[in-house]
């Protein structure tokens, strides 16, 4: 199974439709549909569904984009990290960001690392945990920013500056906005938003033996999505602070939760791992700003 073959694959399966992805590969279309009959071939299996007009993956078609994104990605960084060996002015970086308003301190380093090494490039991935920790593991990042303790076991880290600060994102003028803070007590019975991992893990902590109490209305990856939600009138957002715009041009707000509870960032990667020339500059940029 060639990469090249696997490009060709990513792209059909973007634009599903064979006509404008050879356009955009530079190849005939029936030397693109040579290859993909060759590629199903290998693997035993059907990738596509063919329409008229359109072609969508099949079960195996969308098994076989997400592995093969992971390994163009992978294919991508050998190739950048080993010509920028010699490179003294910059390279690529791969990052793996949780969301949190703290990230500003690695764009802050970042920024001042591309004024020593102006052709600095950064591979910015976000998610949650789980997605970030996967790509990481498999050697797709150079380093993630994680929104919980690390394994010392498998990862160095670094702590970020700050902690972030956990409250309730509430609509202007609903009650619990002339609040000063949010218990636990306050929120039994309300349609509550969360991220999964955050109701599994920080939440029930916080709120001790009213969480049985708490209902989860719905779980979202991004606070982004649950602030819309939340504008909506279909729930209340547990989140950090300063993610979402709660000044007063907006119409959200946020009360902090009491007791006072706080996430700590860690920058991670992997121990023993061998660092491209720039991602070693980088960590010792961090480790300078941090401290």
């Amino acid at each position: 199974m060639e990469i090249r073959t696997l490009r060709y694959f990513l792209a059909v399966a973007k634009e599903e439709n064979m006509t404008r992805a050879a356009e955009l590969l530079h190849v005939t279309q029936p030397t693109l549909s040579k290859q993909l009959k060759s590629l199903e071939d290998e693997l035993g299996k059907k990738l596509f569904t063919r329409h008229s007009f359109s072609i969508t993956l099949t079960e195996e078609g969308r098994l076989l984009r997400d592995r093969a994104e992971d390994l163009i990605t992978m294919a991508d960084k050998i190739s950048n990290e080993f010509t920028s060996m010699d490179d003294i002015t910059g390279g690529e970086i791969y990052l793996g960001l949780a969301e949190s308003s703290h990230i500003s301190y690695l764009a802050k380093a970042i920024k001042r690392l591309k004024e020593k090494y102006p052709y600095l490039h950064y591979n910015i991935i976000s998610g949650d945990t789980e997605q970030v920790i996967d790509k990481l593991n498999k050697g797709i990042l150079d380093f993630a920013v994680l929104a919980e303790d690390p394994d010392p076991v498998k990862y160095e880290h670094i702590p970020f500056p700050e902690a972030d600060i956990w409250g309730l994102i509430i609509p202007k003028g609903d009650p619990l906005s002339n609040k000063t803070s949010i218990r636990a007590k306050d929120l039994i019975g309300l349609p509550l938003l969360c991220s999964g991992q955050a109701w599994e893990n920080e939440i029930p902590k916080w709120a001790g033996d009213d969480f049985d109490k708490l209902r989860l209305e719905g779980s979202f990856k991004l606070s982004y999505n649950g602030g819309i939600f939340t504008e909506a009138g279909l729930g209340y957002l547990l989140t950090f602070d300063k993610i979402l715009n709660t000044s007063e041009s907006g119409s959200l707000c946020f009360r902090p939760l009491y007791p006072k509870l706080e996430t700590r960032l860690y920058l991670v990667w992997k121990k023993d791992q061998t660092f491209s020339p720039i991602a070693d500059r980088f960590l010792k940029q961090i480790r300078s700003d941090f401290r």
